[in-house]
């Protein structure tokens, strides 16, 4: 017996409020759900077994449109194929497609928004998004990331390798990061094309052979007590700050940001937390006397939480610039003074070279390192700290430490 089909006529699966399933014949149904929303199902049978399958809300699939996507599903089971199965794989392929179209721009934010929250401050989120909208979204930002293979990152770095090499070096690294990103996260598949050992290095020459050296303009070491004197002879804010930088060999985020919860003043210590830390990790800082003067003076006039306060909060980024352009000494950057202490403290003393470059927080061997924690060598830094501020003040220049005026 032949099997009945289009029951249904327009009318009734407009009208029909009824909850339940209103047959149309060889297995197509209108489903009417408790609340009165209506779709169509398909029902089958394949490999022994009933499947329900969908086949769009009504009315925005009609009843003709029902009718036709039920005989395309049909079909398919005329050839042994499950619709159900069918369509699932149709969507996993389509989900796969939509990921490695993701472009590379897409995949940069993502990985910036990502790590941003354990970078310092918002400053390395700047410095990526800068590097990667200057030199590689206008050529591969709308690229899929799958798409990005070695030619396409040569044509980025080569540009700008010999001329700008410490920036294009930078841009591998960040462009290598974000694409074993996407690997990671199943966007891309396959070696990444940015990875420099076993790979770039064989297409690029070294940095080493093509990279121009520019130190920081740093004063020589021989001039720094003069310099200092004329130094102290300002009373602003900012020039105590410029003094306490160059007595610590600190770098100017780390002073301008200093707070007075870092400052143990019986212990004569100021430790640098590790999230304002370039390295990463806390740093300890000793200070001398001259140091000390300089703290017992600011906090004389403490006018919030920063040891060298501004106008609602810290002293400004560019305080100890126009210090040091009010000096006459533009010609002379900030980072340059640790250039000095670092000379003066190879050519000037006995102190082993690895205190000298823990006094500037830079990394060590693990078993020097190992020893610092213990603090013997901590105490050595002290030492070096306190000849170092004897040096900064040796010309007879009177008090290390004069009245300061608010503001500046």
């Amino acid at each position: 017996m032949a099997r009945i089909t289009d029951r249904l006529v327009a009318k009734t699966a407009a009208t029909a409020t009824q909850p339940g399933m209103y047959a149309d014949g060889n297995g197509l149904y209108l489903r009417v759900a408790p609340g009165g929303s209506k779709s169509w199902i398909l029902r089958y049978r394949h490999s022994g077994r009933r499947h329900d399958i969908g086949l769009g809300p009504y009315p925005l699939i009609g009843l003709a449109d029902a009718r036709q996507r039920a005989n395309q599903r049909r079909r398919l089971l005329v050839d042994g194929i499950d619709p159900l199965s069918e369509r699932r794989a149709q969507r996993a392929a389509a989900a796969v497609e939509r990921i490695k179209a993701i472009t590379l721009r897409q995949a940069a934010e993502s990985y910036i928004d990502t790590h941003a929250a354990g970078w310092r401050g918002g400053k390395q989120a700047a410095q990526w998004r800068h590097s990667l909208t200057a030199y590689v979204f206008p050529l591969l930002g709308e690229l899929p990331v799958q798409a990005i293979d070695t030619a396409a990152v040569l044509s980025v770095l080569e540009p700008i390798w010999k001329t700008k090499t410490e920036t294009a070096t930078r841009v591998r690294e960040r462009i290598e990061a974000v694409l074993n990103a996407a690997t990671a996260g199943g966007y891309r598949t396959g070696d990444n094309p940015a990875r420099w050992r076993g790979h770039l290095d064989n297409l690029l020459p070294k940095r080493s052979r093509v990279q121009r050296v520019s130190h920081f303009p740093a004063l020589p070491y021989p001039e720094i007590a003069a310099f200092m004197a004329e130094l102290r002879a300002d009373t602003s804010i900012a020039a105590r700050a410029l003094e306490f930088l160059i007595l610590t060999a600190a770098r100017s985020s780390e002073v301008l940001q200093a707070r007075w919860d870092e400052i143990d003043l019986p212990s004569r210590l100021w430790t640098v937390p590790a999230e304002r830390a370039k390295s990463g990790r806390e740093h300890r800082v000793p200070l001398s006397d001259a140091a000390m003067a300089i703290v017992q003076a600011m906090a004389k006039i403490r006018l919030n939480d920063h040891v060298f306060p501004g106008r609602g909060g810290a002293a400004s980024r560019t305080s100890m610039f126009e210090q040091l352009r009010k000096l006459g000494r533009a010609d002379l950057t900030t980072h340059g003074f640790r250039s000095t202490f670092r000379d003066w403290a190879a050519e000037r003393t006995n102190f082993p070279a690895e205190v000298a470059e823990m006094a500037l927080a830079h990394a060590v061997g693990d078993k020097v390192e190992a020893a610092y924690r213990r603090g013997d060598l901590f105490q050595k830094r002290r030492q070096i700290m306190d000849a170092w501020a004897r040096f900064c003040i040796a010309a007879p220049t009177g008090s290390a430490v004069v009245p300061i005026r608010r503001g500046g």
